[in-house]
């Protein structure tokens, strides 16, 4: 998810030990990347923040980190609720047949025959493959093969080309 640029990466969801080391709910994948992308930019009821990552790793099936200027449970109790936000400079260059679900949410979708289908809402992983969420007349689920269904990403157009049915 994006927000002004910025991308959504995880949350802030508790405490770890007495030193002010925080619990992430991390979105990205593997759950334990949040902690490559320095600083954050931590945001919560229109309040922002930028903070910087000084160490973490994976502690069972959550991710703690250490943040600079955190140094007690109380300071790091504050921090519970705030979303995490990184800048897509910090991702890395994804390779040319790639793409960042960041980078395809807002493309305008067209079907091979031209039928303007609407814009990509969001994506979901089902574990077969991804499956892009148009929103337009109606809601379309495309599943995201390229090759097959997706014959053509332009993110410089900003559109996507899908090979799908308009009455699917």
């Amino acid at each position: 998810m994006s927000d002004k640029g910025h991308i959504h990466v995880g949350k802030i969801s508790g405490v770890f030990g007495i030193k002010g080391w925080v619990k992430v709910f991390s979105y990205t994948d593997y759950r334990e990347n949040i902690l490559d992308y320095s600083p954050w930019l931590l945001k919560k009821a229109g309040e922002t923040k930028t903070v910087k990552v000084i160490t973490g790793n994976l502690q069972g099936k959550a991710v703690v980190a250490q943040l600079d200027g955190i140094q007690d449970r109380d300071q790091a109790a504050s921090l519970m609720g705030w979303d995490i936000f990184i800048t897509p400079e910090q991702l890395p260059k994804a390779a040319s047949d790639e793409y960042y679900w960041s980078d395809l949410i807002g493309l305008k979708v067209e079907n091979t025959e031209g039928v303007d289908f609407g814009v990509i809402s969001g994506l979901l992983e089902t574990g077969a493959n991804d499956v892009v969420i148009v929103q337009g007349d109606k809601e379309r689920c495309i599943p995201f093969l390229q090759g097959q269904t997706i014959t053509q990403i332009d993110l410089s157009t900003g559109k996507m080309i899908v090979d799908w049915d308009a009455d699917f």
